[in-house]
C-alpha cells in the first residue's frame, strides 16, 4: 500500500493503491503519518512523495468507509505532513484531485509531469474540505485559482500549474529526487526554521528555532567552508 526507500538523505514515499489510482483510504492515511514521521526520525533530510502508476492520488477513496475516523485521519496526515521540521518535495506524476491537491498542497514543493492534474472538485460531490486547504491553494496559486477550483470546480493542468505556483518545477520522479539531494545538502535547522516560519509556526517556536539557527555548529561550518573555499558540510548541530 506503501513502498518506502532512502537513498542518501532523501527518502521516497510513493502511493501504492495503484488500482484505485492511489486513492487515500484511512489505512493509507495513517501509513503515510507513520512513515514519514520515521524516515525524519531515522535521518532523512528530505521526503519525496509520488504515486505508483499514472496517477499521483485521485483523493479520498469513494469506495472506502467515510465517518469521523477517516476524517480525523486525513487531516492528521494533511497537517502532520506540515508540521515535520525537514521540506517534502511532491513529485506528482498524475492527476492529483481532491484530497490528491491536499496532499500536494501538504507537501513544501511541487514537480509535476505532464499528465498532472489539480482540482479539489467539493462542489461536484456535495463535500468540503477544512479552511487550511481553501487558504493554502490561495496562497500557493493565487485567490483567483483558489475560487476555479473550489467554486467552479475546475482542473488545472500542468501548464496552468507551473504559471500560478501551485507546480514549482516541471519534471518526473527522477527529477523530484534529484532535486531533493540538492536541497538535503542545505542547513537542516535553517530549513526547519524557514518551513516554520512559513507554515504559521507561533512565536515561541520560531524564536527557539531563530535562536538554534544562529548558535548552531553549521554557521560555524558555513565560515570555514567560505575561508577554506569548500562546500559545507552541515549536520543538522
Amino acid at each position: 500500500m506503501l513502498g518506502v526507500s532512502r537513498t542518501d538523505d532523501v527518502s521516497v514515499l510513493e502511493l501504492q493503491r495503484e488500482d484505485r489510482r492511489n486513492a487515500l483510504d484511512l489505512d493509507l492515511c495513517r501509513s503515510l503519518l507513520e512513515a514519514a514521521t520515521a524516515e525524519v526520525a531515522a535521518g532523512a533530510r528530505v521526503l519525496v512523495v509520488t504515486g505508483r502508476g499514472t496517477s499521483f492520488c485521485s483523493g479520498a477513496d469513494l469506495d472506502g468507509v467515510y465517518g469521523d475516523a477517516f476524517i480525523e485521519a486525513l487531516y492528521a496526515v494533511l497537517h502532520g505532513l506540515t508540521q515535520l521540521p525537514v521540506p517534502l518535495v511532491a513529485a506528482v506524476n498524475g492527476p492529483a484531485i481532491g484530497a490528491g491537491t491536499q496532499l500536494a498542497l501538504a507537501c513544501d514543493l511541487r514537480v509535476a509531469a505532464p499528465t498532472a492534474r489539480f482540482g479539489v472538485p467539493t462542489s461536484r460531490n456535495g463535500m468540503a474540505v477544512d479552511a487550511w486547504t481553501i487558504r493554502t491553494l490561495a496562497e500557493v496559486a493565487g485567490g483567483g485559482v483558489a475560487r476555479r477550483l473550489m467554486l467552479a470546480a475546475e482542473l488545472l493542468d500542468v501548464d496552468e500549474a507551473l504559471h500560478h505556483g501551485l507546480a514549482d518545477r516541471a519534471g518526473d520522479l527522477d527529477d523530484a529526487v534529484a532535486w531533493a539531494q540538492e536541497i538535503s545538502r542545505l542547513a537542516p535547522l535553517s530549513i526547519a526554521h524557514s518551513k516554520g516560519v512559513l507554515n504559521g509556526a507561533d512565536d515561541a517556536q520560531v524564536a527557539r528555532t531563530f535562536a538554534a539557527c544562529w548558535a548552531s555548529e553549521d554557521v560555524a561550518e558555513a565560515s570555514a567552508a567560505r575561508r577554506e573555499k569548500r562546500p559545507p558540510v552541515f549536520t543538522g548541530r
